[in-house]
């Protein structure tokens, strides 16, 4: 028998947009603020499971949610079961948007959203792959198992309590629709370690605050730093018009009786990319450290400005590593926040990892760093992550991708994390093509939309090879 998946593809086009956009405008960004023992990660993620779930239900499939830290739903026969990890969360959407971030708008084929292409663009094309193979009433021997979180761009704590409470034998395997084709088979290890500061300090200059930074695997597109100041208004301005010339920055200065809020604007991008961003935060401690700030304050803009600026490989810090499957290790200064009155501010540093190196070994050179208090490590690590080329999971995606669009396929190993790593064996698969542009985590996200129904295709095809 001999399905043409793109054409199945092509009959569910308008339904699948019309799910796929309803998706989108559900604001799904974590918010703590608001969480609570029935919205662990505020109501925002909360509403987008359930929005899905009911979708599923919608389709005829009997659904689960798991305390609303995430849901699943099963199809097919069979005593194997492939897992399917998806995420409806999304980072903060943040400023710069030519559109509404939670309005989806199609311009020139391109669909704008936060979440269009991480992850709800290719979570939504690989339930319509199943509705395919569901739909056609083709004849499975393995289960599917279809699974959406919602942290996956925090700490990963809905598949922590997923895992630990769903009652059901972990997935024989599976991939996760969020990263790129060909295949993702190896993921760097990922750890965030914070350095600590003291907040007293005095002199010329006194910092009374420091913050940029919305998420650790963000580059911070801007950061605000308040203090005080023996100078005045005019030559700060001028120093500030100096500096912004020479810089990839803008910048806006303002003087309340005395007090100075200073705010610099870099451009955001994925963590695992620090390189591709400008760090709003690491340039307002550059622009800062030429004043006379003493204590903690200088410290703190001395680490920030000095050894951290532009450091994506940690050279500065004599982290430096390179490993020849997985590459080199990152780094990305994404959260920083300082107060006069806290005894422990903090600058967070998301590290991607490759083999050959580990968090204590990351720690002990931080640890020698002059400045900060202490160092600490986030409680959420990912060690480096690899499946085979010979494994039939990754043999079988990679045919079919050949197949389909008649390109090559090969291995491909990545600084981002995904839930593909979640199984011994596991891999992320799509839905982004060789060649996309990459806005994920960035202003004016956006994901082709010919390059969903490609995605659909693909996975129609890829799940039935591995289930049939």
């Amino acid at each position: 028998m001999t399905i043409n998946y793109r054409a199945e593809v092509d009959k569910r086009k308008d339904a699948m947009m019309e799910d796929l956009f309803s998706l989108l405008r559900i604001n799904s960004e974590r918010d703590d603020s608001k969480a609570d023992k029935e919205h662990p990660f505020g109501p925002g993620p909360v509403k987008a499971l359930e929005h899905f779930l009911a979708m599923a239900e919608r389709d005829g499939y009997k659904t689960r949610n798991i305390d609303n830290y995430a849901g699943d739903f099963e199809f097919g026969q069979g005593d194997e079961v492939l897992g399917i990890f998806a995420h409806l969360d999304v980072v903060p959407a943040g400023s710069g948007w030519d559109t509404d971030p939670y309005e989806p708008t199609i311009k020139d084929g391109k669909l704008y959203a936060r979440g269009s292409s991480d992850d709800k663009g290719p979570t939504m094309a690989a339930y319509y792959a199943l509705k395919i193979i569901k739909e056609l009433g083709l004849p499975t021997s393995k289960k599917v198992r279809f699974i959406v979180g919602t942290d996956e761009e925090s700490g990963w704590g809905d598949m922590d309590y997923y895992f630990a409470n769903n009652g059901l034998k972990d997935p024989d395997f599976g991939f996760a629709p969020d990263a790129e084709f060909p295949i993702i088979n190896g993921e760097k290890g990922n750890i965030t370690e914070y350095l600590h500061f003291a907040g007293e300090n005095s002199g010329a200059f006194k910092l009374l605050s420091f913050t940029g930074g919305l998420r650790e695997n963000m580059v911070p597109e801007s950061a605000t730093a308040v203090f005080t100041s023996d100078s005045n208004l005019a030559d700060l301005q001028e120093k500030l018009n100096a500096f912004v010339a020479e810089e990839p920055v803008t910048a806006e200065l303002s003087d309340d009786k005395g007090q100075f809020s200073l705010t610099v604007y870099g451009k955001s991008a994925h963590g695992m990319s620090p390189f591709a961003g400008i760090n709003g935060a690491t340039f307002l401690a550059k622009f800062l450290n030429q004043f006379d700030f003493d204590g903690a304050a200088k410290d703190y803009l001395r680490i920030a400005g000095e050894v951290l600026h532009e450091d994506f490989y940690a050279k500065n810090l004599g982290l430096a590593i390179v490993d020849e499957k997985m590459g080199e290790l990152t780094m990305n200064a994404g959260v920083f926040a300082f107060d006069a009155a806290s005894e422990d501010n903090t600058i967070a540093l998301n590290f991607r990892y490759p083999q050959g190196t580990d968090a204590q070994t990351l720690k002990a050179g931080l640890d020698k760093l002059q400045g900060p208090s202490k160092v600490s490590l986030s409680e959420h690590e990912h060690t480096p992550h690899y499946v085979p080329m010979e494994d039939e999971l990754v043999s079988t995606l990679l045919a079919v991708y050949e197949r389909q669009t008649g390109l090559k396929g090969h291995e491909q190993i990545i600084g981002g994390g995904t839930f593909g790593r979640l199984l011994k064996r596991g891999v992320a698969f799509g839905a982004m093509f060789p060649g996309y542009t990459n806005t994920m985590h960035q202003a004016n996200e956006f994901a082709d939309v010919e390059d969903l129904y490609r995605a659909a295709a693909i996975y129609a095809e890829a799940i039935y090879e591995l289930i049939k």
